[in-house]
Order: C-alpha cells, then sequence, then structure tokens
C-alpha cells in the first residue's frame, strides 16, 4: 500500500489495516492488546489488557496483578 493511500487514516486505522492486511487475518486479530494512559505529565503507563488472547511471559505462569 502505498502512502497516498493512508494519509487520511488515524494510527489506529493504519494498525487495523496492516494487522488485517495478514493472510488469514480475522477481525480479532486487530483488537486491542494494550491501553496506555498518561496519569501525570510526564508519565506514560502501558497496560497489557486483560482480554488480550497474546501476552507476554510464560504461559504456564498466571498473570501477575497490577
Amino acid at each position: 500500500m502505498d502512502s497516498s493511500a493512508t494519509d487520511g487514516m488515524t494510527d489506529e486505522e493504519k494498525r487495523r489495516d496492516q494487522l488485517l492486511a495478514a493472510p488469514d487475518a480475522v477481525e480479532e486479530d486487530a483488537a486491542p492488546r494494550i491501553d496506555v494512559s498518561h496519569p501525570e505529565e510526564g508519565v506514560t503507563r502501558i497496560d497489557i489488557r486483560d482480554d488480550a488472547p497474546v501476552r507476554p511471559g510464560n504461559p504456564e505462569e498466571p498473570p501477575r496483578p497490577n
């Protein structure tokens, strides 16, 4: 896809478009996996969503509490 096709798209739309372009991609592949917040000025917090189908870490261990 050339850049002129994505000029009017938001970052979220570009992300979704790219994730769904893969062979055999389904709508769930484009689901959000992280939440980004800014609790105070100059601080960015990135959390893995509880409903994310793929999470970092050892799949044999339960997720750590936030």
